[in-house]
């Protein structure tokens, strides 16, 4: 299998062949690829150096797939070019996830939507990929009626100016500025831009690509998403309302056997999710399970994951793990 990754010189592309290197799938070639002002640099691949290529000639290679990690408009310009010559794309950016006629892919959620014929494939938002892996056997279970999310977002959800940012705020440093306030010993209830109905267009992604992915159109939610001054992990606190009654331990049980969870629930030895503890690991780390006691057949949990492996280069290898065993590349 010969694999394309598009921005490879990036925060998100980086992650994307460290993964790879470190993934259990046999990788004949590797195509770095970049913008025209990135080809010709180098990346180091299982030992050895490879040169950044341009995208036009990522096409002329014809990889079997392409990870785009390259932002929204690379995505819609070149990813149908990619598609058009027979190479499958999954696509980290935003740019087709609502779109009716591309699949919105968690594996352990919804991989069994995915045929030949889908030849852009969208990774999900960050925050939502380990929202609905948590929650997804408990949707089958009892329903899920409402959710509240509150997240608390690591600065590489916005990339490296970000990191920069924060790092040389810590150090009285002045810098370039990735956003319109501090961010060490702060945090922003701001993700990305406002829209007309005062909520973030983060908080959108949560709502819609929760619904799309869930195939629940009609679940009720509303998110707030908070960026804090951490490097790397994302957390969010969710409030579950289901449609069914449901028995704590049987709750507690369900999530410890569902897929890409690990449990982090022991609060009398101070032991549940941290983002610090979820650095470079790709599982969707679940504690403080707890009934909602102001409302019934309510639960409240905390979600941690790693925002650069599962929240983006894990999944969208998955995704590509998935198309290969299943010979739809």
């Amino acid at each position: 299998m010969n694999i394309a990754v598009v921005g490879a010189t990036g925060l998100v592309g980086s992650k994307v062949i460290q993964t790879l290197e470190a993934y259990n799938l046999k990788i004949d070639q590797l195509l770095p690829v970049a913008s025209q002002r990135s080809v010709g640099k180098v990346i180091q691949w299982k030992g050895n150096d490879i040169k950044v290529i341009s995208l036009q000639d990522a096409i002329n290679a014809k990889p079997d797939v392409a990870i785009f990690s390259a932002g929204g408009s690379a995505s819609l310009e070149w990813a149908p070019k990619f598609a058009d010559a027979g190479i499958k794309v999954v696509d980290n950016s935003s740019a087709w996830r609502m779109d009716p006629t591309k699949k919105l892919i968690v594996p352990e959620v919804n991989a069994s939507e995915l045929s030949k014929e889908d030849m852009i494939i969208a990774n999900p938002n960050c925050s939502t990929i380990q929202m609905v892996v948590a929650l997804n056997d408990l949707e089958k279970a009892y329903n899920i009626k409402r959710l509240v999310i509150s997240t608390y977002q690591s600065v590489t959800g916005t990339g490296k100016k970000a990191v920069d940012q924060l790092m040389n705020e810590r150090a009285n440093i002045d810098g370039d500025k990735a956003y319109p306030h501090p961010i060490d010993l702060n945090i922003l209830p701001h993700i990305d831009v406002f829209t007309e109905n005062g909520y973030t267009k983060e908080e959108m992604k949560m709502i819609n690509e929760t619904r799309k992915i869930m195939n629940r159109p009609d679940m009720a939610i509303t998110a707030t998403t908070v960026r804090v001054p951490v490097i790397g992990g994302h957390s969010e606190s969710v409030n579950v309302e289901f449609e069914k009654p449901f028995d704590l331990d049987e709750a507690i049980d369900i999530l410890s056997k569902t897929k890409g969870v690990t449990l982090q629930d022991d609060v009398s030895n101070n032991v549940y999710p941290m983002p610090i503890w979820s650095h470079d690991k790709d599982d969707v780390f679940v504690g403080r399970i707890r009934r909602d006691e102001s409302r019934e057949n309510t639960l409240n949990l905390w979600i941690v994951s790693d925002n650069l492996r599962k929240g983006a280069a894990t999944n969208a290898i998955q995704i590509v793990e998935y198309l290969h065993a299943h010979q739809m590349l």
